[in-house]
């Protein structure tokens, strides 16, 4: 009673509960145990099991979905291992990873005390949930989205360290994952261009890969951000709509500019890519065009997206929202003291 009976016990009428938190280390375990234990000495013989849906615990250890897990948890610093304990048991090879196999002793002795069978479960893998590897279609598409995944993971981490939001190591545990699958940068491929765009104009510029497989560009201007130039030059193309042609006004435009600039005291009055859409939206109450090309912004959904430079955090969250892939080069834009 002064370990897991010292918690509340959580009520509860169904026969399935699901318990979920925000990531790593947030309680789920621990509450699971708890309410095993308070729903034992009730004499109700509940149980408990996973979902957890990486690594896949049927695939090869080093097929790609899983060194994609291994990437995404680089902080973690989580590596998959075969699991012993099910091999032992079962003379079956499946994949876990470390922090698993390596509490599972404690795990299994805490349940058997808790739930009198100490057989309850004979290895971590037991305790999970997880069909997806039922589900896979296609092991080609598959195994190039999980090269993509980690080539992006691999920005990131770049991303992250550059801005001081974490150490280097955990870019060099995705960069050593990168090249056991003989992966490059160049491997995704709108970085080659958007870098190119970047050397041939002098300032930042971006790419985005449309669906059909043209990739369209955008670069910083006295305008605008290279995030609002390369949308619009992309929902443009989407559209049939010529190069030449401006959607919004460059009179609609400077009143913008001037506000940022005169009044407000913006150190730089370039438009972002929110201030842009906002201002396309409201052309497209007269401007047919303008119209047409905003319907097509939909579109640009699960795209891939590169950056020559770092993206401030309001225009990667306007990215985001529309659903593109984005990495970035870790390098600042400017050399302003601060980055936002």
């Amino acid at each position: 009673d002064e370990g897991y009976g010292a918690n509340e016990f959580i009520r509860s009428d169904k026969p399935l509960v699901i318990v979920t938190g925000p990531g790593p280390g947030s309680g789920k375990l621990a509450t699971c145990l708890s309410q095993l234990y308070h729903e034992h000495r009730r004499g109700i013989k509940a149980g408990y099991a996973k979902f957890e849906t990486f690594p896949i615990w049927n695939l090869p250890l080093k097929h790609p979905v899983n060194v994609a897990y291994e990437a995404a948890t680089a902080d973690l610093k989580d590596v998959n291992m075969i699991d012993p304990f099910h091999l032992e048991a079962y003379g079956k090879t499946t994949v876990n990873y470390n922090r698993d196999i390596e509490v599972f002793p404690v795990l299994k002795t805490i349940l058997g005390k808790i739930t009198g069978n100490s057989a309850l479960y004979r290895s971590p893998t037991d305790m999970g949930v997880n069909m997806a590897g039922y589900s896979i279609l296609s092991d080609e598409v598959v195994r190039e989205a999980s090269c993509q995944e980690i080539i992006r993971r691999y920005y990131h981490g770049l991303c992250d360290y550059k801005q001081g939001l974490a150490d280097k190591e955990t870019a060099q545990r995705v960069g050593l994952i990168m090249s056991e699958l003989n992966l490059s940068p160049m491997d995704r491929k709108v970085v080659g261009p958007a870098l190119e765009k970047a050397r041939a104009s002098g300032v930042p510029s971006m790419a985005i890969r449309l669906e059909d497989g043209r990739i369209i560009t955008g670069r910083t201007t006295c305008l605008m951000s290279a995030a609002s130039s390369m949308v619009l030059n992309a929902i443009k193309a989407l559209c049939g709509i010529a190069d030449e042609i401006h959607l919004i006004s460059e009179i609609a435009l400077r009143p913008i500019i001037q506000l940022k600039e005169k009044i407000l005291r913006h150190k730089s009055p370039v438009l972002q890519l929110e201030e842009v859409l906002i201002a396309l939206s409201l052309s497209a109450a007269t401007n047919p065009t303008a119209q047409l090309a905003l319907t097509r912004l939909e579109a640009l959904r699960c795209c891939e997206v590169h950056s020559s430079n770092l993206v401030n955090k309001a225009e990667e969250g306007v990215l985001r929202e529309l659903g593109v892939h984005l990495t970035c080069e870790p390098e600042f834009p400017t050399k302003d003291l601060y980055f936002v």
